[in-house]
């Protein structure tokens, strides 16, 4: 990889720098097993990386329209957010170190996720990273969601960057292929899900944990701003 210009970071949330998803899976699996609901662990899988409008079409596709999913998804709400309350929200390695970095480099940063808003906000307080970023955009407030570019495309003009000056952390199959639809620069960090072939055949550098993204970015990347210009290399 040769040395290229970086304007702005845009992270995902869940499987990116929280460490979520597998909370969420249980929560789910045991919310309809709570509901005598038929389920499958791969229809949870299949639901990773989108907003809750795509995940409920996973649901139909795989148990039928007539799956009562409103009662699900209610059931999974409570479960879910007793889980986290719990105890602290797990923070996944290497990213408090990336945002350190970044911020040194005086780079902006923002979170593009499918969660919807209310809930987005409450983890990423709870996390105790909600300030670390200029701009959080959530799954409700973009009309189509991943993999479709709308949120990361938000997160671009929100930070007043160009989407080709902007490097895209994710975890997901659906956020790397919306990323990529946004014209940005995409390293992935795979979390419960190993990346399909079609993901892969997209080129872009894959990571086993944000430790080895943030070394990446420093030795290919060249920071530009209007107060300096870096090169790791």
């Amino acid at each position: 990889m040769s040395v290229i210009p970086l304007r702005a970071v845009i992270f995902d949330m869940d499987g990116l720098m929280l460490d979520t998803e597998r909370i969420a899976l249980k929560a789910l699996s045991e919310a309809a097993i709570s509901l005598g609901y038929p389920w499958r662990e791969e229809i949870g899988l299949a639901m990773v990386g989108l907003n809750i409008r795509d995940s409920d079409a996973v649901v139909a596709r795989h148990l039928g329209a007539g799956y009562a999913i409103e009662p699900l998804r209610a059931a999974f709400g409570e479960r879910y957010l007793m889980a986290l309350e719990a105890e602290p929200i797990p923070i996944k390695p290497g990213l408090m170190e990336f945002l350190d970095w970044l911020e040194e480099q005086g780079v902006p940063k923002a979170v593009a996720t499918s969660t919807r808003s209310e809930r987005a906000r409450h983890k990423l307080d709870r996390a105790g990273i909600s300030h670390r970023f200029q701009l959080i955009v959530c799954g409700d407030q973009v009309s189509r969601g991943k993999p479709e570019p709308d949120i990361f495309l938000a997160a671009a003009e929100g930070l007043r960057v160009a989407p080709e000056d902007c490097l895209a952390l994710e975890d997901s199959g659906p956020g790397v292929r919306a990323a990529t639809a946004a014209g940005m620069k995409v390293i992935m960090i795979p979390d419960v899900l190993a990346p399909s072939a079609d993901v892969i055949a997209l080129g872009h550098p894959i990571c086993p944990s944000l430790i080895e993204a943030l070394q990446l970015v420093q030795e290919n990347f060249t920071v530009v701003n209007e107060t300096m210009s870096v090169s790791r290399s």
